[in-house]
Parts: structure tokens; sequence; C-alpha cells
């Protein structure tokens, strides 16, 4: 250690080293630092499951709120399988996100816990042990060394007060020698002035350098000394960076989901069911039920009939199999029932389908273009609807002139329930009178 010393000798070091008086304290506050830093890394940890967790659950509610407004959209067929497969996939991620959560949280955390409980021994009057067993490490190996340094210290600021003395006699006398006004006897006592002060000076420069001495002979053992505590302290402090490598390394193994096997799995899966959909067999599926390919109860001809006075329009013949019972009546041809899938939209709903032409035909006995709708005996009453206020859940834009648009949050008054395709009737806080899907809004409670 001593061969370090000697050879900085002469050297500029800066004025914070290592090896000044009391600036071991960096190397000690480095212990208290890295408990700090074991916290620190906790609440990163922490954090990221927080984020883990949170995104987890968006992609869950997500997928829920898409898969239901897809069911009940317009898309169909293979498409629409392609389109749920999107909100499957969510699902299985949100899963592996909530994985990574729990490993973050029950592993990494609870071992870096654990690990700084083992390596830091807290003091009943606070501080480390770790800490304090450093301080007092280098405290003792430095006590000797400081305390001869003050030596020197002193020694060199007796010297240098003895050159000034000197100089400020022998100044006094060279300017007497000019002076006639001076006797022989004042010339006598500066020049005796002179000889003492250059003997001060000649005494306490022999004791600067024996001290400097002395101080040089103890530098090597307290280098020494200083190395060993030092040490000790580098391996409390290797121990923490290994540590702390250790444990990094298994929180990126943990956040990377390229490395699960279910992970590939799950966008293998979400490509083939995008891939399977089939536009040739959609098209071919609205064509069955909802176009040319439909069965059509034709119009025949019907004998009269005693028991029935009139020949029913295909309209009440609707009603009567929504619930209405007809005395004398059998119905022989089954009422198509439409697919669940199938979707119109508001303009739609406002157009008349092919079971209301029969009433626009000139030899039906019930329909009158002169009579009023309501003299239809088979007509039911519609009861009133109440009003009742609603709450937009989502944003929605018309798609047609007889469509509302509003946003999320935007209250309205809903005055027509819902109908079978899923359509009420509302009225904006301006007045405007239109139609919206009844899954977009909620009743305020």
């Amino acid at each position: 250690m001593s061969d370090s010393y000697y050879d900085s000798v002469g050297e500029e070091v800066p004025s914070d080293s290592f090896w000044e008086v009391g600036n071991y304290k960096r190397t000690v506050k480095r212990i208290d630092d890295g408990h700090r830093l074991c916290s620190d890394l906790m609440n990163c940890i922490h954090e990221r499951a927080r984020i883990e967790k949170g995104y987890a659950q968006q992609l869950t509610e997500w997928a829920k709120r898409w898969r239901q407004l897809v069911e009940k959209g317009p898309q169909y067929g293979t498409v629409e399988k392609a389109w749920h497969a999107f909100m499957s996939e969510a699902e299985k991620v949100s899963e592996l996100h909530i994985e990574v959560k729990s490993a973050l949280m029950n592993e990494d955390f609870e071992k870096i816990k654990n690990w700084q409980k083992e390596a830091f021994h807290k003091q009943i009057m606070g501080g480390f042990k770790e800490t304090k067993e450093a301080e007092d490490g280098f405290r003792k190996a430095q006590k000797p060394w400081a305390k001869k340094l003050k030596e020197v210290e002193a020694a060199k600021k007796a010297y240098h007060v003895a050159c000034k003395e000197e100089k400020l006699a022998v100044s006094r006398e060279t300017n007497s020698k000019a002076d006639p006004a001076l006797n022989p006897e004042q010339l006598k006592k500066l020049q005796d002035k002179v000889d003492k002060s250059k003997q001060d000076v000649l005494k306490t420069r022999e004791k600067y350098e024996k001290a400097l001495k002395d101080l040089d002979n103890a530098t090597p053992q307290y280098m020494e000394n200083m190395e060993q505590v030092f040490e000790q302290c580098q391996q409390f402090e290797e121990r923490r960076i290994r540590f702390f490598r250790e444990v990094l390394l298994e929180v990126q193994k943990h956040l990377d989901l390229s490395t699960v096997p279910g992970y590939k799995n799950i966008y293998r899966e979400l490509e083939q069911n995008i891939k399977a959909a089939d536009t040739v067999e959609d098209l071919r599926w609205f064509r069955a039920n909802h176009g040319p390919g439909m069965s059509m109860n034709w119009p025949q001809f019907e004998d009269w009939s005693a028991d029935l006075n009139r020949t029913l329009s295909r309209r009440e013949k609707k009603k009567a199999a929504d619930g209405v019972t007809l005395t004398g009546i059998s119905q022989t041809e089954p009422v198509p029932q439409h697919n669940k899938n199938s979707s119109v939209s508001s303009s739609e709903k406002n157009q008349s389908y092919s079971a209301d032409w029969s009433d626009e035909e000139t030899n039906n006995p019930f329909s009158s273009n002169d009579a009023p709708a309501e003299t239809n005996p088979f007509d039911e009453d519609t009861p009133p609807t109440m009003e009742v206020r609603v709450r937009a859940l989502y944003d929605y834009e018309g798609q047609e002139l007889d469509e509302l648009s509003f946003k999320t949050g935007e209250e309205l008054t809903k005055i027509e329930d819902e109908d079978e395709q899923g359509w009420c009737k509302g009225r904006l806080d301006n007045g405007q009178v239109g139609l919206y899907p009844a899954n977009y809004v909620e009743a305020i409670q």
C-alpha cells in the first residue's frame, strides 16, 4: 500500500480526495443509498405491476363491450367470427398480463424485500448496523494519521509566522540604518530582534520538517488500514449490484411474453380465424336467409268460408300470429321467423316489408284508400309510452336522416320503447326527435 503513496507524492490531486480527513463518508453513505435503491426498485416493480393489471382490465372491458356491439351489429357470417376472434385474443392476452402482474409482485417484489431485510439491519437509535461498522472502521483507521496531520498543520503555521517575523525584523533593521535619529542602543536592539527571529525560523522549520516526516512515515499504514475498510464496503456493494442484476434479469423474463409458448399460439389462432373468413359463404348465407333464396308464401286462391266473413290481409295475419286470437281461423302456414343475426337500419324500419304490401291491394275487402287506419277492427290500441330520461353510454353518429346523434354522457328523453330490431325513439334537449340504438343508453336512476 505504501507504493501507491510514494507514487502519488508530488502529483496534483483534487481537494476532495478519498484520503482527505472525513472524505470516507461518501463510501459510508453508499451503504445507506443501497437500502434506498432496494426500496426504489420495489416501487418501480410495484408501479409496473399496477400498469399490467390495469392493462389487463382494460383489455377485458374492451373485449366485453365490443363482443356485445358486434353481436348486436349488422355484421354476420364468417367475418363476424373473425371479428370475435379479436375479443378472444384480448381476453387471453389479459390473462397473460395478470400472470405477469402476479409474478412481479409475488416473486420479484418479495425477493427484493427479503434481501433488503437480510442485508440491512436497523438499529434502535436509527440507521443501519452496516453503516455504523463502516463509519467506525474508517474513523479508527484515520484517527492516528489525522492527529499527525493536525501536528503538521500547527508546525507549518508556526514556521510561516516565524518567517513573517524574520522578514519584518530585517526590514526594520534595514530602514533604521538610514535613520540618523536612532542611537546605537536602538540599532543594537533591532539587530538582536533579527538574530532572534532567524533562530525562531530555524527552530520552527526543524519542528515542521520533523512533523511532516512523522506524517510521511505514518501514511503507508494509514492507507493500508483505509484500504481494508474500503474493501469491506466494496464487497458489500458487490453483493448488492450482483443481486440487482439477477433480479432485473428475472423481471425481464417475466415481462417478455414472446418466450411464453401460449402467447404465440394466441396470434396463430387469431390469424387462422381471420383467414377462415369466407366471402362466398357469407354471401350465400345472406342470399338464403335475407335475399332471393328465402321461401315465400305466395298468394293463392282462397274459397269463401261461412266461418270467415272476410279475408284477412297479410298484416292482420301477422298480428294474429303475435298474440291476437281469432275465433274460427286456423293457420295452415307457419309464420317465417327472422334469423337473429339479421339487422336493419333505422331507415329500413320506416319502409314497408313484403308482408305489408297486401294492404294496398284493390281486391282486399278490408283495405280502403278512403277509410282511416283506425277503422281496422284487428288493429290494437297502442298504449302511450311513459317518457324516460336516459344517458348515452357511447358516442353515436346518426347514419340516416331520422336517426339522432349524441356523445357519451349526453342525456336525452326516450319517448317510445325498444322495437324488435333494437331501436328506440327519443328526443334530444334541443327538441330533435329521432331513432337511436337501445343498447347505447342507460336509464337515469
